[in-house]
């Protein structure tokens, strides 16, 4: 019995060897995969997020996907942006978890920021962004249901993983945050 263990051991090994490296090279591809794709999102959401707390405005314009950018001038999104400079100071980000689905992202955000007016406070808000990928790049969807309704219906698994939440702003009042009604003015 020995013999024939230290045949099929001796015989086997080299396939054992070779399916087990496979596997691991498989896994281990498959694992870069994903956080690359994840860091590669996490990157472009901070690398926006930036450049809108730094007033970069006319680069925003770029981050915005094909579709988006036809039906808004960059001029237009430039004084727009400027309009609500007095308002709010971004102060940080948050980026939780990514979900990435070929050319479509999913990633849970809060930010935070000083709100001046229209009451002196700190707020946030949380926020699910979704990117699509163009041309290689990562470019913010967020708010653009038409671009964003578009992918999800010719995606419809990730569509049924990931729906679409509501945002939720909250300020921060004796210490506790309370959260604001979106698209309501506060008494």
């Amino acid at each position: 019995m020995r013999s024939f263990l230290k045949v099929l051991m001796k015989n086997s090994l080299p396939i054992l060897s070779t399916i087990v490296f496979a596997l691991l090279l498989l896994s281990a591809t498959t694992a870069m995969a994903a956080p690359s794709d994840q860091s590669d999102v996490r990157a472009a959401v901070q690398h926006i997020f930036d450049e809108l707390k730094n007033g970069h405005y006319e680069a925003l314009y770029d981050s915005l996907p094909a579709s988006a950018r036809t039906r808004i001038s960059r001029e237009r999104l430039v004084q727009g942006l400027q309009r609500s400079q007095n308002a709010f100071q971004l102060q940080r980000i948050e980026i939780g978890s990514v979900s990435v689905s070929g050319n479509l992202a999913v990633v849970d955000t809060t930010m935070f920021a000083h709100i001046a007016k229209p009451f002196d406070g700190d707020g946030k808000l949380v926020v699910q962004q979704y990117l699509i990928r163009e041309d290689g790049k990562w470019k913010v969807a967020t708010g653009d249901t038409e671009t964003i309704n578009r992918f999800l219906k010719s995606n419809p698994g990730f569509a049924r993983r990931f729906p679409i939440k509501k945002p939720r702003a909250l300020i921060t009042q004796n210490g506790k945050w309370i959260e604001i009604p979106l698209g309501q003015r506060r008494s």
